[in-house]
């Protein structure tokens, strides 16, 4: 019963884990965010990768997905740092998120909650073929949205490492109980050995 608690708890995490990057690999899309838009893509990919263990009984599959979660959380930390800008990150290094393709930013910026966006007309800030915007009034600034979105990813991914490391020793101690019982059935059964000494009977002849 233990057992199969911690592969439906599992099941669970993959499918919550699933609905979060897709909702954010949707506004990812809407924001040309590049570099998040790629992470989102391998996450989708090692979910089901584990979904697929799990099912399936590959303990391999599952130790490769609980691998994944590790970059996984590094990921979104740096997503976090990045977006308060901790230490030395800066805003300002937009190209790290869109590999300097646009002057895109998080789609969150201009569509928060409550925001309001204003333009500002033949601005000498604005590059060639772009405008200049102001945003105002917004509930929640979008660099708060990205912090809340990357928590949870990492508040799902390790809660995904434990149950995934739970059910891949679950995993293994099936393989060694079938081993176990696999050797000890290959004791007690012996097959019938043919005898090499043939008993020569007499015959009569008239």
């Amino acid at each position: 019963m233990g057992r199969c608690d911690g592969k439906c708890t599992l099941v669970v995490i993959f499918c919550l884990q699933l609905v979060a990057v897709l909702q954010r690999q949707v506004f990812d899309f809407l924001g040309y965010q590049w570099a998040p838009i790629l992470a989102n893509f391998l996450h989708i990919m090692a979910v089901i990768m584990g979904v697929f263990g799990t099912v399936q009984v590959r303990t391999r599959y599952v130790m490769m997905y609980a691998l994944w979660l590790v970059v996984w959380v590094g990921w979104n930390s740096f997503i976090i740092c990045f977006y308060l800008e901790v230490g030395h990150f800066s805003q300002d290094r937009g190209f790290l998120m869109t590999f300097n393709t646009s002057l895109h930013r998080s789609w969150w910026m201009e569509n928060g909650p409550g925001c309001l966006v204003t333009s500002v007309p033949d601005s000498p800030l604005a590059p060639q073929d772009h405008h200049v915007i102001t945003v105002s009034g917004c509930l929640l600034d979008y660099q708060y949205i990205e912090v809340v979105s990357s928590a949870l990813q990492v508040f799902l991914a390790l809660f995904g490492f434990v149950y995934a490391c739970y059910v891949r020793k679950d995993l293994l101690d099936d393989e060694d109980d079938l081993d176990f019982i696999a050797g000890f059935d290959s004791y007690g059964y012996q097959p019938p050995q043919k005898s090499s000494h043939l008993q020569l009977q007499p015959i009569y002849t008239a």
